[in-house]
């Protein structure tokens, strides 16, 4: 099911204005925005952004302290956001940043929302689950599996993890 052209018109105006050639790596610098922006407000770092043929549909951070909700993670928030943007809950034309490799949680709600694209920073061997611990889209139960890409921005992502657990300890 494709996403109705209006929504998505309706989406890109209440966008800020980006080009439709903005480059995958800067995409990934507005999802370490997000978690830079998440640290600063005591969260974990974790920052992702959904973009849909090329133009910003939804940005978040991390949310847990903040709303008091353990889903409350920055993929769930940016999926929740960019759903309602686009009137739809499923974002088949939707490509998905985050600066950390998705929990189990977040990973099955990318398979529910058929997010294209999913791109991420640095691997999290203790909660990830795409190419870490249970790799969900490898199981015969996933319905929908994104095309995977690892590795964008990852040593800024890790970096900025460390130092802020770092700070905390």
């Amino acid at each position: 099911m494709r996403v109705p052209n209006a929504a998505v018109r309706r989406a890109r105006a209440a966008a800020p204005d980006l080009t439709e050639t903005m480059p995958t790596h800067t995409f990934m610098e507005l999802a370490l925005d997000e978690a830079y922006a998440a640290a600063d407000a005591g969260e974990v770092p974790i920052g992702c952004v959904i973009v849909c043929d090329g133009d910003l549909i939804a940005q978040a951070g991390n949310r847990t302290l903040a709303e008091r909700d353990p889903t409350a993670h920055a993929e769930m928030v940016a999926i929740r956001r960019a759903a309602e943007a686009l009137g739809s809950e499923r974002l088949v034309d939707c490509d998905l940043y985050v600066t950390l490799e998705p929990c189990t949680m977040c990973a099955a709600a990318i398979s529910f929302a058929r997010i294209r694209r999913l791109y991420f920073g640095a691997t999290d061997e203790k909660g990830g689950a795409i190419v870490s611990g249970v790799r969900f889209f490898a199981a015969p139960t996933c319905h929908h599996v994104p095309e995977v890409y690892s590795g964008l921005a990852e040593t800024r992502s890790t970096e900025l993890l460390r130092s802020f657990f770092r700070e905390r300890r």
